[in-house]
């Protein structure tokens, strides 16, 4: 295990140790569609399936009608790619982010929510804005769509400002420019082989792990992300010669 994976399996136990699990050793897990936002579906998962989420990359829950561990998809092929899992202000409810492949009920709908109860007083239709054709696949504004990438910039910064003891970024700091563009050459490297495998899943880590340590780089060298993006907007607005 390298070193930036033994910070990161730490990082894991340090927030896995603080959550509150109920009497039976449970929590819900809400899991959510990253691109269109759609709530898929809610179970429960203990310590064990939690850690096999985070060590696969796929969902894994408990059931508690059988009293066993179900890998989500792994008879179907119906699996979810994790993108994130964030947990709530109690400790005690997770939510996660997924990609998934194919339908998340077993009815065979997208979602398991399909099922819709009447209000007996529901929102006026017109205080309700639907999402534009631009937006509607992203399920995000323009402005929301890219406003990772400002909040990133801004943790990375504070990384650098403060170190905290056992942060991945910290030690990246520590250690200097030269571990910095090791990691972005290896980074690019493993986002050309995922690219060469055709491996969209692996393509998106890799090139989210890429994008991260570019901008640990930036931060590294006082290059803001501002005046990467107002270079880009300057070549789109030059006269194309072909």
């Amino acid at each position: 295990m390298s070193e930036a994976e033994q910070l990161t399996a730490q990082s894991q136990q340090e927030v896995l140790e603080g959550i509150r699990w109920n009497e039976a050793g449970l929590l819900p897990a809400v899991v959510q569609d990253v691109n269109s936002l759609e709530v898929l579906m809610v179970a429960y998962m203990n310590k064990e399936s939690l850690q096999l989420s985070l060590e696969s990359g796929q969902t894994w829950f408990w059931s508690r009608s059988r009293s066993e561990l179900w890998h989500k998809g792994g008879t179907s092929g119906n699996t979810q790619a994790i993108t994130s899992i964030h947990y709530d202000c109690d400790s005690d409810t997770l939510l996660l982010k997924v990609v998934p492949e194919g339908p998340a009920c077993h009815t065979g709908e997208t979602s398991c929510f399909f099922r819709e109860l009447p209000l007996s007083h529901p929102a006026a239709a017109g205080s309700v804005k639907e999402p534009t054709a631009a937006t509607a696949s992203q399920g995000l504004s323009d402005s929301e769509r890219f406003a990772v990438l400002g909040e990133l910039e801004r943790v990375i910064a504070e990384r650098e400002a403060e170190r905290p003891e056992g942060a991945y970024t910290t030690y990246l700091f520590d250690k200097g420019v030269d571990k910095i563009l090791k990691k972005v050459g290896e980074e690019a490297s493993e986002t050309i082989i995922a690219a060469k495998n055709k491996d969209n899943a692996e393509l998106r880590l890799e090139v989210s792990d890429l994008i991260y340590h570019l901008l640990v780089l930036l931060q590294e060298r006082k290059l803001p992300l501002d005046e990467i993006m107002e270079e880009l907007s300057a070549r789109h607005e030059r006269p194309r010669r072909d």
